[in-house]
């Protein structure tokens, strides 16, 4: 039997990256999909291709969080996603000293509210069957300082933080819901593409940027998905309230510094 069989699934972020990796996953092991994403178009594509439901949804609106527990007020599993890192658009500092409140806000609405919202709505659409699993993809950045990036790595430690939290307070009210944190390092995904340049040298930049760490390469959205079905499946009935790196080694030791 399908890992996932008889499960429903929500998936913030769906529509690329580590979401799409995750969808098609636990499309592969049976569950029944709602995929969301700010991005529509993106998502309903995908959606019609995994025959999944498919959801705008911004993740710092409470309203739009509202309108899910609507269509969708009962799920076995979410999946806490989507996330921004503040270089999305045009650059600007986020560094301790000169980032402005506005851009740490900014960051902070998807990444922290968002996550709170998520784990909200999971705890309310798990309680009546009294089981569940929500994953909350954070990032190493949420272990580590990371200088040029202080919104990102502070919302991350947030998430982090809040998955005990919420699944603490799970057990405490005598529910089957689990809730645990995912803590990817370099992932190969299109958020990095910018980075990567020509062409001509992108395995040169490629290898400069994974230079740290020790498995000398990115990690696949893929492999992120692998580890979030298990934390999402029955198999890891007894796992609350972990912390999962996946990081190619990374922070196994003192002697890689995360730049």
């Amino acid at each position: 039997m399908a890992r996932l069989q008889g499960k429903h699934a929500v998936i913030t972020g769906a529509a690329r990256g580590i979401g799409e990796a995750i969808a098609r996953a636990f499309h592969a092991e049976g569950a029944s999909l709602m995929l969301t994403d700010i991005n529509d178009a993106g998502v309903i594509a995908l959606a019609d291709t995994l025959g999944a439901s498919a959801l705008k949804l911004d993740v710092a609106s409470e309203s739009d969080w509202d309108r899910l527990s609507e269509i969708c007020p009962q799920t076995d599993i979410v999946i806490n996603n989507a996330g921004v890192t503040g270089f999305e658009n045009d650059p600007v500092a986020h560094d301790p000293e000169h980032a402005s409140l506005q851009a740490w806000r900014d960051v902070h609405a998807v990444n922290t509210d968002g996550t709170f919202l998520g784990c909200r709505y999971a705890i309310r659409a798990m309680r009546p069957r009294n089981a569940g699993a929500i994953v909350n993809i954070s990032s190493r950045s949420g272990l580590v300082g990371i200088p040029g990036a202080a919104a990102y790595a502070a919302s991350k430690a947030a998430i982090r933080n809040h998955t005990k939290t919420v699944a603490l307070y799970c057990a405490q009210q005598g529910l089957d819901i689990r809730c645990n944190s995912v803590h990817p390092a370099a992932i190969l995904t299109p958020m990095w593409e910018p980075m990567l340049g020509d062409p001509d040298t992108r395995e040169a930049t490629m290898a400069a940027l994974v230079k740290d760490t020790p498995m000398q390469r990115f990690g696949t959205p893929e492999e992120v998905a692998a580890l979030a079905l298990l934390l999402a499946s029955d198999e890891a009935r007894y796992i609350t309230g972990s912390e999962m790196t996946i990081d190619g080694g990374l922070l196994a030791g003192s002697a890689a510094t995360p730049g």
